[in-house]
């Protein structure tokens, strides 16, 4: 029997590892841009910042100005050409409009094609993350079935494998239901 990790140890880890899944979701999922400004669209942009690369939100200060545009203003000026070029770099098919004090970004209207490519994209990270769902339960069975085997008592270790099948309902329902609310953020004209 390892002596590092016992089954409660492992619960709490594999039910961290859920989360940590969920949370990756939710990140990657407002990165997707669904029609309406927001400064969540820029995180992870790294900046030239004199030789280092620095997340934008630490150069300036990122902002909206209507429903359409985001601002981004630069705490030094000579950051403006630095912070161009990353949005350029970043591929997110933003055009960025420096005036010589701010940087505005127009968010264009999405199109159906557009809207069509992000629900795809969408599906896409949502099965990423039953996937990892899925390797976590993987990990966890393997180890309460080592458990058992190691003289664990088996009527414990079934309702073990119980609960991580419960676990893993819950995550596959909540990957779901953060799924339904960006397809509709999406599909809203």
């Amino acid at each position: 029997m390892d002596d590092s990790m016992n089954l409660e140890d492992m619960m709490k880890a594999g039910k961290g590892n859920f989360q940590s899944t969920l949370q990756h979701l939710a990140d990657e999922l407002t990165k997707v841009r669904a029609g309406k400004a927001s400064p969540a669209m820029l995180d992870g942009i790294m900046v030239d910042y004199y030789g280092n690369p620095t997340p934008l939100k630490s150069v300036a200060n990122l902002g909206t100005a209507d429903a359409r545009t985001l601002t981004i203003q630069p705490w030094e000026k000579n950051m403006l050409a630095p912070i161009e070029r990353a949005i350029f770099e970043a591929n997110l098919g933003l055009t960025p409009m420096n005036d010589g004090e701010f940087i505005r970004i127009n968010i264009p209207p999405l199109t159906a094609e557009r809207r069509q490519v992000l629900l795809k994209q969408c599906k896409g990270l949502a099965e990423d993350a039953k996937v990892g769902v899925r390797n976590h339960r993987q990990k966890m069975m393997e180890f309460i079935k080592k458990e058992v085997k190691d003289g664990y008592p088996e009527d414990e270790g079934k309702k073990k494998e119980g609960l991580v099948e419960g676990l893993v309902k819950d995550n596959y329902k909540k990957i779901e239901d953060m799924l339904a609310v960006k397809e509709k953020e999406i599909t809203t004209v």
